[in-house]
């Protein structure tokens, strides 16, 4: 049962996200008779992958994954459970992944992706909820996206990306499919994605299908363009959606517009918003606004997401309703069990006001704002995270699909006229109820600029204040993101091999306004560095902290960080740097987000200026380093090469530091949130041999 139900902070000035630096919890899950957790226990995770709240709000639907040990394969599979009394039962069954499934608005059926029929190619199904089987209603070669009903249930439409046709070709021609591909002609610059390889020629569009007749149909198309995340509005006659139609989208990525169709894609007009990036846009109850969540300007990265509403004939401008508040509209509280959604926001049905979840001191909350921007109530806040919400047609209750540090993957009911929550199912909790976590104490300290920063402290299980324990520092990727109160196995997992672990949320990162994510714009390895040391200083001297064995770790951007670290100070005695970035340089132009990740570095290329870049390259500073270190890279990995991490390795082997690399096969970027479990397990066990050679 949650009992933090926030809904008398209703003005902009009781609406106080103001730090406490003097604030200090504990949470607690010890038992002499639990276990501690193994890098094994991914095998024992479900985790939620969608959750929706029926239109009448008596069911909730979600989809629950699991992991089969023996093939090491991920399967998702469809569950209902009623908002009122009664145990969840599982809707759809088999050895397959339906996902993201979507009541109609009459309530009478589900729709959700599948690849029942054929493991590499999902199609859109339709389960009726009076009875009968779930059914096919496509039959396209190609990448599905997202979907929505029309409002009438009868029509849905969908992004779809059509297999190209040499590939539909060579598959049909079984010499040429066992041959593979001769060669790759590449003509646009954003040519590959990590996690799925090289991209096909063709892009995404909308398209939209019948439930009835399955008549399939093509709504926009465009050699250049792509067409993304479509909804309907209330008449069922027209689509908004976003879509870049710059002269080179590709070296313009962040000018995206709000574009209104019709079914036939004959009529198009384009909203007139602020330059920026833009998603989830929504129509209004009575169909003349459309809110959506985006950016004002170009090459700011640091600048917050906002909440903006526009109006669809261009009457007048677009009204940004969250600027005064600074805070990041958002779901990005990073974690390794959990998958991170952009959430839409939700109309009210009276279209008084909009519902949207904040990221926020290292939480995800879930808020709502009048149409005026003047009042913004907290509707669902506290310690943990809020990874979806769906409100029922008549805006009583909400279904909130949630984690905190010690519960991964919860579903909460909320009732908005009774200001009641309860927790309807937690997918984990035989699980962990059986496993002691050990504790977590949150500390807010002042930074080297006096100014407000976060961490946390997981003790292990069993904790004796009298002994001294090695500690570990763990640092999050991004930077634009934040840690927080969300379950991460990683941490527990190294807990339970009797390690302080400790993290915060340095400058660099969202969740704390706009000036904290600014501190290190163009100047990596500075304020954020400034930041952990001292965070490292505060812990290492805990009277339970062995100073004299530190140890730190970090992907992505924390790889970065990690690789600063060992170039900078020899304070800590082991480091484990994973997915990293080592040379700015070299990466231009070689990641899958090509020099995007640049940009915050002056914008220019290498051949204009190199010295911005080099000077911010780990790589650069390398020659002082001397603490031993692990390097860990997927193979695969598109959004930081291969050869980001082979140049840290060579280096410290150059230098005669001991070193050793690991490399996991065919993973991509994200192998520690997603990757194939036996392999996520691997990657645990030589973090911890390493740190265990070294800091015992």
């Amino acid at each position: 049962m949650v009992s933090d139900f926030l809904i008398n902070r209703n003005t902009l000035n009781t609406l106080d996200f103001s730090p406490n630096s003097s604030l200090k919890k504990e949470n607690s899950m010890e038992s002499k008779n639990k276990r501690r957790i193994t890098a094994e226990g991914l095998y024992d995770l479900q985790m939620l992958t969608s959750s929706e709240i029926s239109p009448d709000g008596q069911y909730i639907l979600y989809g629950l994954q699991r992991v089969d040990p023996k093939t090491e394969k991920k399967y998702t599979n469809l569950w209902l459970v009623p908002t009122d009394q009664g145990k969840p039962r599982r809707i759809t069954h088999g050895k397959q992944n339906d996902e993201d499934p979507k009541w109609s608005p009459d309530g009478t059926a589900i729709a959700f992706l599948s690849n029942r029929q054929d493991e590499k190619q999902f199609q859109l199904y339709i389960l009726p909820m009076l009875g009968g089987e779930a059914f096919p209603i496509t039959d396209l070669n190609g990448d599905f996206g997202k979907f929505a009903w029309s409002p009438n249930s009868q029509k849905l439409v969908f992004e779809f990306r059509k297999k190209d046709a040499e590939t539909l070709q060579r598959e049909q021609d079984e010499k040429k499919k066992k041959l593979g591909i001769t060669a790759r002609h590449i003509d646009r610059v954003f040519y590959k994605l990590d996690g799925y390889g090289y991209l096909p020629r063709e892009r995404w569009h909308l398209w939209a299908v019948d439930q009835v007749t399955r008549e399939t149909y093509q709504i926009t198309d465009s050699r250049v363009y792509d067409d993304l995340e479509p909804a309907w509005s209330p008449d069922g006659n027209h689509i908004v959606f976003c879509s870049n139609h710059s002269d080179n989208p590709d070296l313009n990525f962040e000018s995206i517009d709000l574009f209104i169709t019709d079914l036939d894609g004959k009529i198009l007009k384009k909203l007139d918003t602020p330059p920026g990036t833009k998603q989830t846009p929504r129509f209004s109850p009575d169909g003349k606004r459309i809110a959506y969540v985006g950016q004002d300007g170009l090459h700011i990265d640091w600048k917050n997401n906002n909440l903006w509403i526009v109006d669809q004939e261009g009457t007048s401008p677009a009204i940004n309703l969250t600027g005064k508040f600074d805070f990041q509209v958002s779901g990005w509280t990073i974690n390794d069990y959990a998958q991170t959604r952009n959430i839409a926001p939700v109309w009210s049905n009276d279209g008084s006001k909009l519902f949207f979840t904040v990221a926020r001191h290292g939480n995800t909350d879930l808020l709502s704002i009048s149409t005026d921007g003047n009042n913004c109530d907290g509707i669902f806040s506290g310690n943990g995270v809020v990874l979806n919400f769906t409100i029922d047609l008549n805006n009583t209750h909400i279904a909130l699909e949630h984690s905190d540090m010690f519960t991964p993957g919860q579903i909460l009911l909320q009732n908005l006229k009774r200001k009641t929550t309860k927790t309807l199912i937690n997918v984990n909790q035989e699980w962990i109820n059986n496993i002691a976590l050990g504790t977590v104490e949150e500390i807010w300290f002042k930074g080297a600029d006096a100014n407000d920063l976060q961490g946390w402290i997981l003790k292990p299980p069993d904790f004796d204040e009298k002994k001294s324990y090695p500690a570990i520092l763990e640092i999050h990727g991004g930077p634009l993101v934040q840690y927080g109160n969300i379950f991460m196995h990683e941490f527990f997992y190294l807990a339970a091999q009797d390690y302080v672990v400790f993290f915060c949320n340095p400058r660099g990162g969202q969740g704390y306004g706009e000036e904290h994510a600014k501190a290190i714009h163009g100047a990596w390895g500075t304020a954020d560095f400034e930041d952990l040391m001292l965070w490292t200083d505060i812990v290492s001297h805990k009277p339970y902290v062995d100073s004299q064995r530190l140890g730190v770790t970090g992907g992505s951007y924390g790889g970065y960080m990690t690789n600063w670290i060992i170039g900078h100070t020899n304070h800590f005695k082991a480091a484990v740097t994973q997915r990293s970035v080592s040379n700015l340089t070299s990466m231009w132009g070689s990641s899958d987000f090509n020099w995007a990740f640049q940009e915050t570095f002056d914008n220019k290329a290498p051949y204009e200026s190199i010295e911005v870049l080099w000077q911010c390259s780990p790589i650069k500073h390398i020659g002082d380093a001397k603490t031993p270190t692990m390097v860990i890279h997927s193979e695969q990995d598109l959004r930081c090469p291969l050869e980001q991490g082979e140049q840290v390795y060579v280096a410290l082997k150059k230098l005669g530091v001991d070193a050793e690399f690991v490399i996991f096969p065919e993973e991509p970027h994200g192998l520690s949130r997603g990757g194939r479990t036996d392999r996520r397990i691997e990657r645990l066990k030589s973090i911890s041999g390493w740190f265990e050679r070294y800091l015992k």
